[in-house]
């Protein structure tokens, strides 16, 4: 039986995109109370051994076939980094010539060994949510010991020294980030990771959408705004 699960192909840019998860269920460094996943069970930043995934790369080869992809996007239930089969999942990949893009929340792009990974991925995309300290510790809930401020400089550093296209994505929570400051705060942000293509998004959960969504309107007044600063 697979570990792998996949979501439906979708052209984006021209491109057939594929979604990959290579985790069997949520592992993550974060439990962060808006997941759509839930809770994190399973709150770990080191490697993690899941079974031998000859079977996995088969089902993903013929996934591939099947649905003629031109680009496999890695995006797991939690971080994907930490199945420590994903540097042999990304050379599968990327032996067949398609493009890898992978999902992170960024963290663990500041150590030496998930770095060295994550450069061998076409795409990498990081991500945010929330500005101040204090709300990455009460709604984000990393394992202990991680910082808002490490975590924004691990992100900066791993773009400086990446050849390939980062995509930063910022997600605006009600309440959280949707201010004025805020919003100025992102802009400072956004110039020291100098991401190649930036993201707004929002809280789109039916759970969550009503206490942490923002309306069609704000979002697109702080899309414009963010991505023309970008």
């Amino acid at each position: 039986m697979s570990n792998f699960s996949y979501k439906d192909v979708y052209i984006e840019e021209g491109k057939r995109v594929l979604e990959v998860n290579i985790l069997p269920e949520k592992y993550c460094n974060f439990d962060c109370i808006f997941c759509p996943i839930g809770r994190s069970k399973n709150k770990v930043d080191s490697p993690i051994s899941f079974n031998e995934i000859d079977v996995d790369l088969n089902e993903l080869d013929n996934k591939i076939e099947e649905t003629k992809a031109d680009l496999i996007f890695i995006n797991s239930k939690g971080e994907a980094l930490i199945n420590n089969k994903i540097d042999k999942i990304i050379r599968f990949i990327k032996n067949k010539g398609l493009i890898v893009r992978l999902l992170s929340n960024g963290y663990l792009l500041g150590k030496d060994e998930y770095k060295k990974i994550a450069n061998d991925c076409d795409e990498v995309i990081g991500e945010i949510k929330v500005i101040t300290e204090e709300d990455f510790q009460k709604i984000q809930r990393p394992i202990e010991g991680y910082t808002l401020d490490k975590y924004i400089s691990n992100v900066a550093l791993f773009n400086k020294q990446y050849n390939g296209k980062f995509i930063f994505e910022i997600t605006i929570i009600k309440g959280y980030n949707d201010d004025e400051k805020s919003i100025n705060e992102l802009k400072d942000i956004i110039t020291k990771i100098n991401p190649d293509k930036v993201i707004v998004s929002r809280i789109e959960e039916e759970i969550f959408k009503k206490k942490l969504g923002i309306s069609d309107e704000e979002l697109q007044k702080i899309s414009k705004e963010l991505l023309s600063y970008n």
